[in-house]
């Protein structure tokens, strides 16, 4: 008998894992550019490819010329709040330092508790990054692009660097200079500051012959300057050789080049932690990536320009806009046309051989579809086809003889005459929509037997193809599951009659406890009171232990009547659910020295008994639970009546548990709540991660009883069951 029950329970748990939803995660990435490089795709497909579940991810541009004032940032804030306030986030991508301490400054503002992990941060930075973030430390390519212009131009005297006037045009600037002073023996720095102006070609004609450039002045959409930076980058370049640590302020406009970072990976990188925070991973957790990963860039027509021959470059140098000799040019059009005179050479013996193709072919067709209908013919499943427009044209031979001994009869669109009729509206429907979508479907009807007898059939279908590709309409095959559902029915009965008997018997021992044997106690206490009165003069010690067995008898009694009330609540039957659970508080907060709050709304006042019965049961077993496993001392239980149902939500913030590892290893009175709730129709759900607390939820709908006599005897009304 256990078997049955056990192998009820187990389809239970299997078919509530099956009805589980993937997660949706919500990202937004904030950044100071105007747009996202087109590397950030890879970040994107690899937390995808990593993190299960639907992944939403939002963008917003920070940048801004007032971006390093105070009041812009905390109206920034206030604005980012309101505007996703509606979206729960769970994480927050930071591209650049000042976005980093912009996100953690005002993180409880914005986005409260959100994880934070930043991309695009120099190693120069890494000492004054917080605690609590992570991410990957990139390489500036400062160094090596210097070191590469100083080598490729020996005989250079002047480094002039052409930067702005922002915050981050200060830092590289910075960062220029403490990379220069490796040369300062060799060479002297020039700095022309400012924003883009006629001037700066000016005084760069001024410069030296033996200069190089250092352009580090960066086009900002939201700024209108005199002349456009990459103009200005243009006209340098054709009068000094132009180098820059970025890779658009280089190559194209005319530059030679520079070392930079391989943003692919980057993006990679970045994508795989941001993958573990998803997952449930601390950044603190988390060490930080350390890309050190840069590669020489130049464009084959600076190098041209400034006569630097391509033996002078560093190994591994990747040389990019390399003006092509005419074998490369023009090698596409030459293999073409030699393809050509070969395909001509070819063609006559490829027609020469297609017609014998061709005949075997066509017989190994026609040997094909002779198996697949003896195959057909010999599976025990109903096989069938349809067209694209629904319309059957083949049977099996085990279909034909299933519905009738008319082999012409199902054909066509008269195979609908054999179906239940309460099923055929809801078959049509599914039918019709797969057939506009193209995909497989699977389902459930009553087919009429040649006897006449109903049987349910589960169908499965699969869309097929003409030879062209194009859609040609379904193959299914179905098979009986009736006696598989009289099966289920008859254990899910089972399942119930147990749980019945349990309570009766429950019931049988309450009313003996309490009727029978706590009176006899709380009449032998008074006795033992009366003979301790009448003592009078009699030794103290004597007095002193009837004391001590009247307390005892006392403590007895309160001992059995709690394991009554733990049995069956008399105040269950007599005073209704809402009484009897706030009792059951009282009664776990005494016993076991913990705070249980308790609060109900709307709960009319006498339910069906099975419903109060379910929700009794289930809120002893979940406070059970989390006494013994929560590790908190706090507890909150609440019963609402809300659209045409009872609700009931246990809820504690302590150890919290893995559910699925909790069905399989303890998990019968999870099982069991569950169950409960099936027989009075109802939901159930326990929502629990390691370190995030339980909260245990069930909702049955009703119809309220007028008294509590009438309870007993009817049943919870059907509802619809509010999403």
């Amino acid at each position: 008998m256990w078997f049955v029950v056990l192998g009820v329970l187990l389809c239970v748990q299997v078919r509530s894992a099956a009805a589980t939803q993937p997660t949706v995660k919500n990202v937004i990435i904030l950044h100071n550019w105007a747009n996202l490089p087109p590397s950030w795709t890879l970040m994107e497909s690899t937390v995808r490819a990593r993190a299960p579940g639907q992944i939403n991810f939002y963008t917003a541009s920070l940048e801004n010329p007032r971006f390093d004032e105070k009041a812009y940032r905390d109206s920034l804030a206030e604005t980012l709040h309101r505007g996703y306030g509606g979206i729960k986030m769970d994480l927050v991508v930071a591209a650049g330092f000042s976005v980093l301490e912009f996100a953690v400054q005002h993180r409880d503002q914005m986005f409260p508790g959100v994880p934070i992990i930043f991309t695009d941060i120099s190693g120069q930075q890494e000492s004054s990054l917080m605690p609590s973030v992570t991410g990957v430390i990139s390489p500036l390519g400062m160094r090596e692009t210097i070191d590469l212009a100083l080598k490729l131009h020996p005989d250079t005297t002047t480094v002039a660097i052409i930067t702005g006037l922002s915050n981050w045009d200060k830092y590289w600037l910075s960062v220029a200079h403490s990379e220069l002073l490796r040369h300062k023996e060799k060479v002297r720095e020039v700095d022309l500051v400012g924003p883009a102006v006629g001037q700066t070609l000016e005084r760069v004609a001024e410069l030296p012959p033996q200069t190089v450039v250092l352009f580090q002045l960066r086009p900002d959409d939201f700024t209108q300057p005199a002349v456009e930076p990459l103009d200005v980058l243009a006209a340098v370049a054709k009068l000094r050789p132009t180098y820059s640590a970025w890779r658009g302020l280089a190559l194209g406009p005319g530059g030679v080049g520079g070392a930079y970072r391989d943003l692919p990976k980057e993006a990679v990188l970045n994508g795989q932690i941001a993958a573990q925070v998803l997952l449930g991973e601390r950044p603190e957790n988390i060490p930080f990536v350390h890309d050190s990963d840069l590669q020489v860039h130049v464009d084959w027509r600076a190098l041209q320009r400034w006569h630097i021959p391509e033996s002078a470059l560093p190994l591994g140098t990747v040389i990019e806009n390399r003006q092509l000799n005419f074998w490369q040019r023009e090698r596409k059009y030459i293999v073409i046309a030699l393809v050509l005179f070969g395909a001509q050479a070819l063609l006559i013996a490829a027609l020469l051989l297609q017609r014998s193709r061709k005949r075997k072919a066509e017989a190994v067709l026609r040997e094909s579809e002779e198996r697949f209908r003896v195959m057909a013919d010999t599976t025990p499943s109903l096989v069938w086809m349809c067209d694209e427009r629904g319309r059957i044209t083949y049977l099996n031979d085990r279909r034909i003889a299933f519905t009738g001994p008319d082999p012409n009869e199902g054909y066509g669109e008269t195979w609908i005459t054999y179906v239940h009729p309460d099923d055929v509206e809801r078959m049509l429907g599914r039918l019709h929509e797969a057939l506009r979508i193209k995909q497989p479907f699977s389902q459930e009807y009553r087919l009429r037997r040649s006897d006449g007898v109903y049987r349910w059939m589960f169908d499965v279908a699969s869309p097929r193809v003409n030879g062209d590709g194009t859609f040609a309409g379904f193959i299914g095959s179905a098979i009986d599951t009736t006696d598989q559902k009289l099966a289920q029915q008859a254990l899910e009965k089972v399942g119930g009659q147990l749980i019945e008997a349990q309570e009766k018997e429950r019931s049988r021992i309450a009313r003996d406890l309490h009727d029978d044997i706590c009176q006899r106690l709380a009449l032998l206490s008074m006795e033992i009171a009366q003979a301790n009165r009448a003592s009078g003069g009699s030794p103290a010690a004597t007095k002193q232990n009837l004391e001590n067995i009247g307390r005892h008898c006392t403590e007895i009694a309160g001992d059995v009547q709690s394991l009554s009330h733990q049995l069956h609540s008399a105040k269950l039957d007599y005073l209704g659910v809402v009484a009897a659970i706030r009792a059951l508080c009282g009664e776990f907060s005494n016993q076991h020295q913990v705070s249980i709050d308790f609060n109900d709304r709307d709960v009319p006042k006498y339910l069906p008994k099975d419903i109060s019965l379910c929700l009794f049961r289930i809120a002893q077993e979940a406070l059970q639970n989390a006494v013994k496993y929560s590790g908190t001392n706090e507890f909150s239980v609440a019963l609402w009546a809300i659209a045409g149902e009872v609700q009931l939500v246990v809820r504690d913030a302590g150890a919290g548990f893995d559910v699925d590892e909790a069905k399989r290893n303890r998990g019968i009175g999870l099982l069991s709540m569950q169950e409960r709730i099936h027989l009075v129709h109802g939901r159930f759900s326990v929502d629990s991660k390691p370190g995030k607390g339980t909260r245990v939820f069930a909702a049955v709908p009703f119809a309220a009883e007028s008294s509590p006599q009438d309870a007993p005897g009817k049943k919870a009304a059907s509802v619809q069951e509010v999403a």
